[in-house]
């Protein structure tokens, strides 16, 4: 399907609506992805539906959402997969025409050097040159995670992993991680040798790269893979939360497929290698846009299995949530509650979404920490968190941030851009928003 974070675009909330009405759906990643992909190729949107044997937007939430198969796809084989995939890429850099709108639509032309963007013509690649050196080199690095991610889909990435045989607050990032992993180099391999990256090459259309960019290319998307456990993590130890003196509970909050989709019961045990004994953990994604699966099951009522990492979902507004399961204590309060790029800072309609989240988060005086992509993105939300009178403890860059890059989708020549780069850490209501005994209302 389409890119997964089509232009590192932002999740959502949908406010809550009274009863009587019709849910209206707000902005989602999707709709702001397909949106900024015409803003830049007009038709780029129509194109990727065409090439997915897909009629409209509605088709493409189906997808989304678990309700297609490879089939209904127009996939028959994998050279059809891996070039229909390749097709959603091919526009001109420099003046955005399509394949369609040119003379001749097979004169589209790869970039050598990086495999990643394509040209109309020689004149067309000169004129944008002097932007594309900037990036060849990285987006040759997201061209290549790009096919390679499909080894995690087979169950090849990640490998297997080892109880870490540091304390967790001794492991400053990822290059401390690798350390830990034992006999690194024979998994490494064993990927590199596997019989789906034999296929993927084989059916690709492009020349199969050295071992050496493979290896890094792997080992890019294990960090992508565990990143947002190990963030999970890293608040936990934030916030001074031990899994190791009680049962934790941790909230997912605006979950999306990009968090559920094809996810497994196990995917989230690199928590257990970070905190080997622990008492037990229950992961909650929340969220309008959880994809039916494995994961699609109700949030426990008792503490999680001890020495487990138990993976849950709800389906819905996070505020509905909280009445419907947390006050009704169908669901456990959580001890620290996690947002990935919640994107609350794109624009006003997410924000309004966004909005009874926010304000049950900092009334709760509930442990938060939210992931951003970039340092840009790091400005716009303190800034809305600082109106919103949240007591912000910290923020900083993620030291388990995913080292794979991934380009904007519709806009290749811009810097790559990295999941949970940065963190933010909240807690409550700044001080002077907190009343004082003397403004507080009678009971009586």
């Amino acid at each position: 399907v389409a890119q997964r974070n089509a232009g590192a675009a932002s999740k959502t909330v949908r406010p809550k609506k009274p009863a009587e009405e019709p849910a209206a759906r707000g902005p989602d990643v999707d709709s702001l992805g397909f949106q900024a992909m015409d803003r830049n190729v007009p038709g780029l949107s129509h194109v990727i539906l065409q090439k997915l044997n897909m009629k409209s937007y509605e088709d493409y939430k189906s997808a989304m959402d678990g309700r297609k198969s490879g089939s209904d796809f127009g996939i028959r084989t994998y050279f059809d997969m891996f070039h229909k995939m390749e097709d959603t890429f091919k526009f001109c850099a420099e003046c955005k025409k399509l394949p369609d709108a040119l003379p001749d639509p097979k004169s589209l032309r790869r970039c050598k050097r990086c495999q990643n963007v394509y040209y109309c013509g020689v004149a067309c690649q000169r004129a944008n040159w002097p932007l594309h050196k900037k990036f060849c080199k990285k987006l040759k690095l997201v061209a290549l995670d790009r096919l390679v991610e499909w080894l995690v889909f087979t169950g090849d990435i990640p490998f297997p992993t080892e109880t870490w045989t540091k304390p967790a607050q001794d492991v400053e990032g990822w290059e401390d991680w690798f350390s830990m992993q034992e006999q690194l180099e024979e998994k490494l391999g064993a990927v590199l040798t596997g019989r789906y990256m034999t296929l993927l090459w084989a059916n690709a259309g492009k020349p199969r790269p050295e071992d050496g960019e493979l290896r890094e290319s792997v080992r890019r998307l294990v960090t992508d893979f565990h990143s947002r456990p190990l963030t999970i993590g890293l608040g936990l130890r934030l916030f001074g939360i031990d899994p190791l003196a009680k049962v934790l509970t941790v909230h997912v909050v605006g979950a999306s497929h990009v968090e559920t989709l094809n996810t497994r019961l196990t995917d989230y045990d690199e928590l257990t290698r970070m905190f080997p004994g622990h008492q037990g953990v229950e992961v909650v994604m929340v969220g309008v846009d959880v994809v039916d699966g494995p994961v699609m099951r109700p949030p426990l009522a008792a503490p999680a299995p001890r020495g487990r990492v138990y993976l849950s979902s709800y389906k819905g507004l996070y505020h509905d949530f909280w009445e419907s399961h947390v006050e009704t204590k169908l669901a456990a309060r959580p001890d620290l509650v996690v947002g990935f790029h919640p994107g609350f800072h794109a624009c006003p309609d997410l924000l309004a979404g966004w909005l009874p989240t926010l304000l049950l988060l900092r009334d709760y005086c509930l442990p938060v920490l939210f992931t951003v992509y970039s340092e840009q993105e790091l400005k716009s939300s303190l800034q809305i968190l600082v109106e919103l009178e949240t007591h912000i403890m910290g923020y900083a860059a993620n030291p388990f941030a995913s080292l794979r890059p991934e380009q904007v989708y519709s806009s290749p020549n811009k810097a790559p851009v990295y999941c949970s780069s940065y963190y933010i850490a909240l807690l409550g209501p700044v001080a002077s928003a907190v009343p004082a005994v003397e403004e507080l209302e009678d009971g009586d």
